[in-house]
């Protein structure tokens, strides 16, 4: 460590010698540095609709998908939205080494902490998320959703969801405001919202192509109504403004992934605006 600080330290004071960029706050500082807990995340002031992010760690495996939450982001931005992200002060249910995808021993994550990396350090408490303050709210999948937010990937049907989620779901859904959720989290919706349409793709899984096609049927066990989309395209429940699409459910390029968020973020910001 003492020859690794040798190597670096004269290279960071070197770079500590140079005018910082407009708009970057160096990392080194004389004085405190604020508490990413404590930071808001939000794009810059816009007109559009103010959307709320919920994530559930950093990760497929254990964590919110990455590239269905930057998907979302990208696709808000293009919209003009405002984002402020959240995520819950809990425990990872376990945490999995992706490389092997294997839980990793004797390891413990925090989902809020986790959550900070992809909000780049800017990030709420989800106790803190009040629909009264938001236009929407949105829940990127990964399996974070179904193991940190939920326990579906446990209990199935007889799954329970975090305190704060089902509260937020519930105030967002009694205040007439749209819901929109991918991959795996509409599952959240459908236990907590009664007789809620959502999608999860295809029911049979045509030779690999829908590996979780199973999860329809559960959702059907939930009391909610499961329809059929392709991964390309958005479910809107006009009537609980809630929107869906498959996401990582389907085997495919990415770019059709990207694409079937994008409907989804469309639907969620047309029914904000109204």
């Amino acid at each position: 460590m003492a020859a690794v600080r040798a190597l670096v330290a004269p290279r960071m004071a070197a770079a500590c010698t140079f005018a910082p960029l407009p708009g970057f706050r160096p990392l080194l500082s004389s004085g405190p540095a604020p508490s990413p807990r404590a930071a808001f995340y939000r794009s810059a002031p816009r007109p559009g609709p103010r959307v709320a992010l919920v994530l559930s760690g950093c990760g497929v495996y254990d964590g919110t998908e990455l590239h269905e939450a930057s998907a979302v982001l990208v696709h808000l931005s293009r919209g003009g939205a405002e984002v402020q992200i959240f995520a819950p002060d809990v425990p990872q249910m376990h945490v999995i080494d992706h490389t092997k995808g294997q839980p990793s021993e004797n390891e413990t994550r925090n989902v809020l902490t986790e959550s900070a990396r992809i909000a780049r350090g800017k990030i709420t408490d989800l106790a803190q998320l009040r629909a009264a303050n938001h236009d929407a709210a949105i829940f990127p999948g990964g399996f974070g959703a179904a193991k940190n937010l939920s326990t579906f990937a446990v209990d199935g049907k007889d799954c329970k969801v975090n305190r704060d989620v089902e509260r937020v779901l519930k105030d967002f859904h009694k205040a007439g405001k749209p819901i929109g959720l991918c991959c795996i989290a509409p599952v959240l919706a459908a236990k907590v919202l009664p007789g809620v349409e959502v999608t999860v793709g295809h029911e049979q899984e045509e030779g690999g192509k829908w590996p979780y096609a199973g999860t329809a049927e559960a959702i059907k066990a939930l009391g909610a109504k499961h329809c059929v989309k392709g991964v390309t395209e958005a479910h809107v429940d006009q009537k609980n403004k809630v929107v869906t699409t498959p996401a990582f459910m389907c085997e495919t390029a990415l770019h059709h992934i990207h694409d079937g968020i994008g409907a989804m973020v469309t639907k969620v910001l047309e029914l904000a605006k109204k």
